[in-house]
């Protein structure tokens, strides 16, 4: 599965494409640190890279967790490091008056699981002309994605993307359907396996989103050997500090060696 996705690296190596970055946009500095380090890796093992990085986080369970630094100061942010090291960038909308502004910043824009469904987000990130990336919903199943595809495509976009995130399972925990990843395939469109938010474990009495970090490697793996196109891993030096989603993300410095391990998986099947 192909798509065409503005200054885009690697994209003849045969490699799965990687949607990485840290949760949430907590400044430039760190934003830099981070990218110049996924560009590192990406080029050395020829990995097609989006940077990843929400300029607001707008679903969170308690009203004092970090939502974000100013919308139009990290927006700026995500297009200072697509200049710097030339590379798209993608970032998630929650409402349909955000399609544009965003729009003028990034490559991609993500609908978030919960919002797969709001027909009015979706034809207004289509009608913005980019590529529009969206997450299953975890109440959903990986066919009935077709509705959210012909959405965009009928609003005259055809550079779709789906991502899963595993499905709730419980209350407070989630589970991966590998299933979900040929049956979006379907669609003819990419298919990407969101590893990080798979491990959350929401729901907690905290009111702050758990995880299990561990087992990132097993559902990444698991996810290319049944044939993603693509992977998303929210990653950051130092996890236990992040702003948000710290207890899913992936330590960056372990990045590299688990990149290296998942592409001897994919030339394996390929």
């Amino acid at each position: 599965m192909t798509i065409s996705i503005p200054k885009l690296q690697h994209t003849d190596s045969g490699n799965f494409f990687l949607m990485a970055g840290p949760c949430a946009i907590e400044g430039e500095e760190m934003a830099l640190e981070i990218a110049g380090e996924l560009v590192r890796i990406s080029n050395r093992l020829r990995i097609p890279l989006i940077f990843k990085g929400s300029y607001r986080k707008a679903n969170r369970s308690r009203r004092d967790s970090f939502t974000g630094i100013g919308d139009e100061k990290a927006l700026k942010i995500l297009a200072k490091v697509s200049e710097t090291f030339g590379i798209p960038t993608v970032t998630d909308i929650h409402e349909s008056h955000e399609a544009s502004m965003a729009a003028e910043y990034v490559d991609v824009l993500q609908i978030p699981a919960f919002l797969c469904r709001q027909t009015d987000l979706l034809i207004a990130a289509a009608e913005t002309g980019k590529v529009v990336n969206i997450k299953k919903g975890q109440f959903l199943s990986g066919e009935s994605m077709k509705f959210a595809v012909e959405k965009v495509r009928d609003s005259g976009n055809n550079n779709v993307i789906l991502t899963d995130r595993g499905n709730s399972f419980g209350y407070s925990d989630l589970v991966v359907d590998f299933r979900n990843i040929p049956a979006m395939r379907e669609n003819q469109v990419p298919v990407v396996m969101d590893v990080t938010h798979s491990l959350q474990q929401p729901n907690q009495t905290s009111g702050v989103t758990g995880g299990r970090p561990a087992l990132i490697e097993t559902i990444a793996k698991a996810a290319i050997a049944v044939g993603a196109d693509g992977l998303f891993i929210e990653t950051h030096p130092t996890p236990a500090t992040a702003k948000s989603d710290g207890a899913n993300m992936l330590q960056l410095s372990n990045l590299e060696g688990l990149l290296e391990r998942l592409v001897r998986i994919r030339e394996a099947i390929l």
